[in-house]
């Protein structure tokens, strides 16, 4: 526990010393917080310590503009991998309480949309203190994002404002989502369900820790509008060029995030598109997007002043839609607010066989009984003098080959959905279940007019397999049938 409060101080005077080269800067402390675990964390995400010193050191790094009111400076490594952010002194201190909880989820849980922190550090110099903070890149610079949005879930003076709406790249808060995007953004079923999976889990953490006031950083990149992009500006992408192919740490994309790498979207991209690790999905339009998200803002805790703020804004306007809240509230609201309103799955079009219809024998035997109120009292009787003569299913499947009067006769492979609506149609007086079956397994035999089928039903664990041998037999009308009485 003792390597989570380490704090290493190395003074580095502007003549030089013995440890620290002579520079043209006044005096300053440089202090590393937590160094074993934070290179425990970069280890974890396959950054090796001379690619991290390049990336933050090699060229100077570039400002980011800042749409919140903490007054952070943002700054983003040349190569496009690393953020580093100005923190308060109130923030590093919860960082450094909350890294031996931040070091177990991370253990069990390496893909997360939660901010990856890779290094702690506070320099200081004629009094003044400078603490700073290295993150994961969300949104790349070498794909454009066409929107931007900084959701949290609540209502109340969530709006850019005026100032950030004339920026070249704003950033939009809650309403503007739902006045630019009100039919929300779709997915396909795998995705969604690793999408909410990974929200789910990321917002019980921060419930636990005591957490609020975070965002969802949302960067949209439309697909038809790269290509024209493209075709206008080719001079564009030149500056990415120097850029490395591959990403260098791991778990960084929002793909990998929620799914891991090597997954696509359902065919909705091209495989030969370069999506960066972005997350594939389409507007209501019918657009193909790209996503790009990612966890912002975790450092906030529900301390005093932060309850003060939510009693005196509750006071004011209603309690409920202010984005200070209670953890466990604000996390339901965000969830909510995610799920219902800006990440939505895509329904296909072809419906799926309803498996409430097969799911017990009991449901199966009911179904089975109401079709045979109707069926004649003749067919009873023949089948059962058919049954006490003793004929074997074989024999019986033999004669059934013979005969011409089979309206019931299925295709050799059917489908699931074939199988299931048959199903329904079995008369109980042609419903055998085997007793030398196991109980999770029932064979169920169906015949018609004295001719049993070759066809079998079995049912395993809600689901109806249906085999049958081929048949050239013509199918002739019979009023008597079974097919008749569904219909």
């Amino acid at each position: 526990m003792q390597d989570f409060y380490v704090v290493e101080s190395v003074f580095l005077p502007s003549e030089g010393s013995n440890l620290t080269p002579a520079h043209h800067y006044p005096d300053f402390r440089f202090k590393t917080y937590a160094p074993l675990a934070f290179r425990y964390f970069r280890e974890l995400f396959g950054i090796k310590p001379d690619d991290y010193l390049y990336s933050i050191c090699s060229e100077p790094l570039i400002e980011l503009s800042n749409p919140g009111a903490s007054g952070s400076l943002f700054f983003v490594t040349s190569d496009d991998e690393f953020i580093i952010k100005t923190v308060q002194h109130k923030e590093a201190e919860f960082l450094q309480k909350l890294l031996p909880g931040y070091y177990m989820n991370l253990n069990q849980n390496p893909r997360t949309l939660l901010p990856k922190f890779y290094g702690l550090y506070c320099m200081q110099s004629g009094g003044i203190n400078i603490r700073i903070v290295v993150m994961n890149n969300v949104l790349p610079r070498s794909m454009r994002m066409h929107f931007t949005y900084d959701l949290k879930g609540s209502t109340y003076k969530r709006r850019a404002s005026r100032k950030e709406r004339e920026k070249s790249n704003p950033t939009f808060k809650d309403l503007d989502f739902l006045q630019d995007m009100h039919e929300g953004l779709y997915f396909d079923t795998e995705t969604y369900n690793a999408l909410m999976k990974t929200l789910q889990r990321d917002c019980r953490v921060l419930e636990s820790f005591k957490i609020m006031d975070y965002s969802l950083l949302l960067g949209i990149h439309i697909l038809d509008h790269s290509l024209k992009d493209k075709e206008e500006e080719p001079s564009q992408n030149v500056p990415d060029a120097k850029r490395p192919g591959m990403q260098k740490v791991l778990y960084s994309t929002a793909m990998e995030s929620i799914q891991g790498p090597g997954k696509s979207g359902d065919g909705i991209i091209a495989e030969n598109a370069d999506t960066m690790g972005g997350i594939p999905a389409k507007s209501h339009k019918g657009e193909k997007l790209l996503l790009f998200m990612g966890i912002i803002d975790i450092l906030q805790s529900y301390r005093l002043m932060k309850k003060l703020e939510h009693s005196w804004k509750a006071l004011v306007y209603d309690g409920d839609t202010v984005s200070v809240h209670r953890p466990s509230f604000y996390a339901d609201r965000f969830l909510k607010f995610m799920n219902s309103r800006v990440f939505k799955k895509i329904q296909a079009l072809k419906a799926s066989p309803s498996k409430k219809w097969c799911n017990s024998i009991a449901a199966l035997k009911a179904t089975s009984q109401e079709i045979v109120s109707s069926v004649s009292q003749e067919w009873k009787a023949e089948k059962h003098d058919l049954l006490t003569e003793g004929q074997s299913f074989s024999s019986l499947d033999e004669e059934a080959l013979g005969s011409r009067h089979r309206p019931d006769l299925v295709p050799s492979t059917p489908s699931l959905f074939e199988a299931a609506s048959l199903a329904t149609t079995i008369s109980s007086s042609s419903l055998y279940v085997s007793e030398h079956c196991p109980q999770d397994r029932t064979t169920l035999y169906s015949n018609s007019k004295g001719l049993p089928s070759s066809s079998t039903f079995t049912l395993e664990e809600g689901t109806i397999y249906l085999t049958a041998e081929p048949s050239a037999m013509e199918v002739q009308d019979d009023n008597a049938s079974v097919l008749d009485v569904y219909l």
